[in-house]
């Protein structure tokens, strides 16, 4: 059997019945186990207690969750990231696989929204390392345990079913709501047969929800830039220093920032999520288990969505100011006259299909009383794709060029856009709209693992045990996307292509009105929505070309890891008494890993001007690379504890761990961005030879368990982290490209007097048209401003990127305190469980630095509370979790080195149950009860990132059980 479940067979052992059975049997979990371990186990067989996983993870001290479309999907423990956090399957290595706006993910993150919980019968997290435990959780390792039908002998059946009743869709536009009531059923049955030699277990479920959320957003960034007499970046007006239009002006050492755009979005969701396990044990002795088990799971995610937004341009503006050091606009206001600009009316298409496959065999001999073997083998795929023919990220354009003067108000926590039409019109005009450039992504992600242990252990004297084992582990990563773009921001077709009643009349404001600053009647409140597919149609035909508005089946980015790891462990465990019990472990484990990276990536052929403020790269098919590394570790670890009493027992580990790094940081290429600015472009740079991270583990912990159910801990962790991934940003020239920036035809209009990429690119047109580089397509219906391409040519600059390199850079030391406890009051049915985290390090981000920086993401303080009531017929559970503020990435929407925090956030959940009879159970469940909102900011509170409005989930079903 894996090894990593061999101390944990206690958990088996244990009846467990209702919420206070399923908190009893977590805490003798605990309590029996070697070293800090926490878990969670099912009240009953298909009954775990969330429908979600990661929501039930989040209910262990030290767990917090990222959440993903309303829901928890992956897992941040004790300030460590997901992608340091290692998750089996029934002891085995799980791939993952996870698709980005755009592209394949880098992370090794496991999402646990892909699985459902119905067939699940414990979660085991592992805090403190163990030579037993496979590498790559310097958080912790989580166990997932699904049923065994020889560890239950007997007829075991359950089926349920809900109806879900999201009310997040009644805040979306009617073409985007779906059904308003959508089901989940789930069955398992399990049986033994001729004398408990013969298994079975067979689980399924179909889960379908349909919901939306509502975002505003500064999606592009913010642009930093630090004050100056001389330079003044984007805010000064012409005069003399205290003439401008500016209120509270920025002193010359702060750092100030502006947005690079301003938008809201409507998007409805749908979700189907397949999940399935099939597991057949044979025993044909008492000392031999066979068992052969298939697991599946597919989670595919529809989303549609509108949206109104503006970008600015930094040209003469209005604004009003935070105080310093890091200072923010309350208000920002671009002067734009005439009203020509665009006001963009976007919509995007996204289809994506996760699925899991994971077959595996393992058989145990015992062969004596105090010598067992055991082989396992599994062979697990995760695979992420497109589900439409449009890719997996699609993205048209949309806009009206009426837009003038525009401001943002960000006093409050909704961002408030207001924009001036031109003169005589009162409203937006759907004869002007038309679809400007667009993006047709197909991105795929796929990690394999063939993973082979043989483990065993061997008894001696009467309190001592010998655990040792080697495997054989191979997990290749796959990530590829092409993208159909058409970089025709100034306008793709014409406004006369598209019949005005496909643009939708719609307000903005009724779509966030449970966010603070949503009612100020300064909101620009009008936008159109549009059905997505028949916009794209009209702009496919339009074009002459269908090509361009479907996704390529050609991945020409293509980029593949091979990691090949040898391990062997022993691990010695005994007991003994020195006037107390005492129990003790120490172990070593040897990793041994060879890193083969190739990648394909598009070879750059040139630089092309398309929009004002957009250069685009041109690019053709490439050729695969090859890099690689190697490293190897010996990794000790040592548990000891004692039991000071029957009740108070005290622990003490030390262990060390490593983390391997990301995809994207071990791919073989080097990748530069499609879109390029006026000032140049950037792109990212693998390393496979990067060495992985490297944790000191030091755990102390207390625990008093002072009734049958109740106890009390409180634990000191630290971890000293080393090699952690930092990134450099190298100025390079790659291809020796050129860019018409800063070129001839660039320089001969600055000279004429151009300040605006607007006016430079109108001059070139105007006076260049027809010379080498210089095409114009048309003019602009409604402004009359020329179209076309601006190529580089010989004679002008070689572009700059500048490529993020990933190098082995960093240490960071972080320590914290857990505090658990969980209390029944008697036999009144009453009972609670709390726990509080507190997460502390000294690498935290530097708001005043404009420079890249290397701080810690996911570190934060959490808490929970669960109180429930429970009888003979009637159960209630109410859950509320808390996380504060953190840190979640130091790269923005618009890949600038700016923080971005998501701030704290609590949620309230509750479920009741009412057990008809021995077999029928009725359910109740509320997600999100008080409808909290969800909001991430930059430098300072004003610095909007994201704010984010869903609303509270309702789910009412039955569970019908047969058998014991």
């Amino acid at each position: 059997m894996p090894a990593v479940s061999q101390e944990s067979a206690e958990l088996e052992e244990v009846v467990v019945t209702g919420i206070r059975g399923s908190l009893t049997s977590s805490m003798e979990l605990k309590r029996e186990s070697q070293g800090v371990m926490d878990g969670i186990v099912a009240e009953d067989i298909g009954k775990f207690p969330d429908t979600n996983l990661a929501e039930s993870m989040q209910r262990v001290s030290g767990v917090s969750i990222d959440r993903s479309l309303g829901e928890g999907s992956k897992v941040t423990v004790r300030g460590v990231g997901p992608d340091f956090n290692l998750v089996l399957l029934n002891g085995r290595q799980m791939p993952a696989s996870a698709l980005e706006d755009t592209g394949a993910s880098p992370s090794r993150a496991f999402d646990f929204a892909n699985l459902a919980s119905e067939s699940i019968s414990a979660i085991e997290v592992y805090k403190t390392s163990r030579a037993s435990t496979p590498t790559g959780g310097i958080g912790a390792t989580i166990n997932i345990k699904t049923a065994r039908p020889l560890d239950n002998p007997g007829l075991r059946t359950s089926f349920g079913a809900k109806g879900v009743m999201d009310t997040s869709i009644d805040n979306l536009p009617d073409a985007l709501q779906g059904d308003s009531i959508t089901p989940e059923v789930s069955g398992i049955y399990s049986d033994t047969f001729a004398d408990d030699k013969f298994g079975i277990a067979v689980s399924a479920s179909y889960q379908e929800r349909d919901f939306g959320f509502n975002q505003a957003s500064v999606a592009n960034g913010w642009k930093a830039f630090a004050g100056d007499e001389n330079n003044w970046g984007t805010i000064p007006q012409p005069g003399a220093p205290g003439s401008e239009n500016i209120t509270n002006r920025p002193d010359p050492t702060d750092t100030y920032s502006v947005p690079q755009n301003l938008g809201y979005s409507v998007t409805g969701v749908e979700r189907k999520r397949t999940n399935g396990q099939l597991t057949l044990q044979y025993a044909p002795t008492d000392t031999i288990t066979t068992t052969l088990d298939y697991t599946y799971s597919e989670n595919k995610i529809a989303q549609q969505r509108n949206e109104l937004s503006v970008w600015f341009n930094f040209g003469p503006s209005t604004s009003t100011w935070t105080d310093g050091p890091v200072s923010s606009p309350l208000i920002y206001s671009e002067t734009i006259s005439p009203a020509t600009s665009d006001l963009s009316m976007g919509g995007a298409k996204f289809a994506t299909k996760n699925e899991n496959k994971s077959l595996g065999f393992n058989v145990e001999w015992q062969a004596t009383d105090s010598f067992g073997l055991a082989f396992d083998y599994h062979d697990s795929t995760a695979e992420s794709g497109a589900d439409s023919p449009y890719g997996s990220n699609a993205v048209l354009g949309v806009a009206g060029f009426f837009r003038g003067t525009t401001t943002a108000d960000f006093s409050r926590d909704f961002p408030v856009m207001s924009v001036q039409l031109p003169p005589g019109q009162t409203g937006i005009d759907a004869s002007q709209m038309e679809v400007t450039g667009s993006s047709f992504r197909n991105s795929y992600m796929k990690t394999g693992v063939k993973q082979a242990q043989l483990t065993g252990n061997l008894e001696f004297f009467e309190d001592s045990r010998l655990d040792f084992g080697v495997a054989l582990t191979d997990v290749e990563n796959r990530s590829a996307y092409s993208n159909v773009q058409r970089d025709t921001w100034g306008g793709a077709t014409s406004p006369a292509d598209y019949p005005d009643e496909i643009w939708r009349a719609d307000t903005v404001r009724h779509y966030f009105d449970n966010i603070s600053g949503s009612g100020n009647p300064a909101l620009f409140n009008q936008f159109f929505t549009f059905d997505f597919e028949t916009v794209r149609g009209i702009a496919a035909r339009a074009a002459g070309d269908e090509s361009l508005y479907r996704a390529s089946p050609i991945l020409d980015t293509d980029r593949r890891v091979k990691e090949e790891s040898k391990s062997a462990f022993v691990q010695f465990s005994t007991q003994w008494e020195w006037g107390l019990p005492m129990q003790g472990a120490v172990g070593l484990r040897y990793e041994q890993t060879d890193v083969t990276s190739r990648a394909l990536v598009p070879v750059p052929t040139g630089i092309v001007w398309v929009a004002d403020n957009e250069f685009s790269l041109q690019t053709t098919g490439g050729t695969f690379e090859q890099l690689e590394g190697d490293y190897d570790y010996v990794l000790p670890s040592l548990d000891f504890a004692v039991d000071i009493t029957d009740t108070l027992k005290a622990r003490a580990s030390y262990g060390q761990s490593i983390g391997r790094p990301l995809w994207d940081d071990i791919q073989g290429g080097r990748t530069l961005n499609r879109l390029v600015r006026i000032d140049g472009g950037t792109g990212n740079q693998g390393n496979p030879a990067l060495k992985p991270l490297e944790s000191e583990n030091f755990d102390l912990s207390l625990e008093w368990y002072y009734g049958e159910s109740n106890y009390m801990a409180v634990g000191y962790f630290r971890k000293n982290i080393d090699n952690y991934i930092g990134t450099t940003i190298q100025q390079q020239t790659p291809y020796e490209l050129l860019t018409p920036s800063g070129g001839a035809y660039f320089n001969a209009a600055v000279a004429a007097g151009c300040a605006t990429p607007a006016c430079i690119r109108q001059y070139i047109f105007t006076n260049f048209a027809g010379q080498p580089g210089v095409t114009v397509t048309g003019a602009d219906e409604t402004t009359g401003d020329l179209l076309g391409t601006i190529a580089g040519v010989a004679g002008d600059p070689v572009a700059t990127f500048a490529i993020e390199v990933p190098l082995n850079q960093k240490s960071a030391t972080l320590d914290g305190w857990e505090f658990n406890i969980q209390h029944m009051f008697g036999d009144t049915g009453f009972g609670v469980s709390a726990n509080y985290t507190l997460v502390d390090s000294g690498l935290v981000y530097d708001n005043y630095s404009r420079s890249d920086q290397f701080a810690l993401v996911g570190l934060s303080d959490a808490a929970n509370l669960v109180a429930f009531y429970e009888n003979d017929k009637f159960q209630v559970r109410a859950a509320y979790n808390w996380r504060d503020k953190f840190l979640a990435n130091t790269i923005d929407g618009g890949g600038l080195p700016n923080p971005v925090y998501t701030e704290a956030y609590g949620q309230f959940d509750v479920t009741t149950s009412y057990t008809w009879n021995d077999n029928l159970t009725l359910m109740a469940e509320v997600i999100n009860l008080t409808d909290e909102i969800y909001r991430q900011h930059g430098r300072t509170t004003h610095q909007l990132i994201m704010v984010q409005q869903t609303g509270p989930r309702f789910m009412i079903g039955a569970r019908y059980k047969f058998g014991d």
